[in-house]
């Protein structure tokens, strides 16, 4: 109720200024799930001080970037920011419409109640993947991270045949469910998953991926987004997303 409270008078100010020139309007969001978390949680204050109403696709950056690229009539898209730089340089979102908003770094899995192997260092974690029966990863960047990963440690070829690219699904729901033994996503896309203990990579192999929010040239609705992507900065909206494994930027 005190959050709640506290982020009312957080937007007063952001309400007032925006008051009158946006309308109540439906505000179609592409978003990466590392950002899932919080923004469900902010969501209902949005909607309800504003007017407007969010109707939000989780889908991977890549994906993401595709469709924002051909045109599709998006009015914000959060996802990792050098995609976000990109399509400003080819003017599929608008250039200074960038926010800033989090930035993640990547985990891994395993089911709850399993015996948890030492992954407190390189050589470490090396040991345990070679150890493993079956790894889970994902299509977004933190599977492309853990591909080049296991590319530099040099275990790519032993790691193969028990490697499992999951699209759609959850990576720590793959491994709540005993499908496979390690898993690897963003940490805050692990840390709310029932069934699984999970852990940050080490310092010496962490990859933290950056997320912010822009306002495609495509958009119907751009200054709504532009609130949308401005009350993610706001110091009650860090609180949540600091909540969900993120931190804000």
């Amino acid at each position: 109720m005190g959050t709640t409270v506290s982020m009312r008078a957080g937007l007063a100010a952001l309400i007032l200024a925006t008051a009158s020139v946006l309308h109540a309007a439906e505000v179609k969001v592409l978003a990466s799930a590392a950002l899932k978390a919080a923004y469900l949680e902010m969501q209902p204050e949005f909607e309800r001080s504003t007017g407007h109403r969010l109707v939000t696709v989780w889908a991977p950056t890549a994906e993401m970037a595709k469709r924002v690229g051909s045109g599709e009539a998006v009015d914000l898209v959060i996802m990792a920011t050098d995609r976000i730089d990109e399509l400003i340089r080819s003017g599929r979102i608008v250039a200074g419409s960038r926010v800033d908003l989090a930035r993640s770094g990547v985990g891994i899995a395993l089911r709850a109640g399993a015996p948890r192997p030492d992954l407190a260092s390189v050589d470490a974690v090396k040991r345990a993947l070679l150890a493993a029966k079956s790894i889970a990863y994902s299509t977004g960047l933190s599977g492309v991270y853990v591909v080049e990963l296991f590319q530099r440690m040099g275990i790519a070829d032993e790691l193969k045949p028990k490697l499992k690219q999951v699209q759609g699904v959850p990576i720590g729901e793959i491994v709540a469910r005993g499908e496979a033994e390690l898993g690897f996503q963003q940490m805050s896309e692990l840390l709310h998953v029932a069934g699984i203990q999970s852990t940050p990579l080490p310092d010496e192999i962490q990859h933290t991926i950056y997320f912010a929010a822009g306002v495609p040239a495509a958009a119907r609705e751009p200054e709504a987004a532009r609130a949308l992507a401005r009350f993610f900065t706001t110091p009650d909206a860090a609180l949540a997303i600091r909540k969900t494994g993120l931190e804000p930027d």
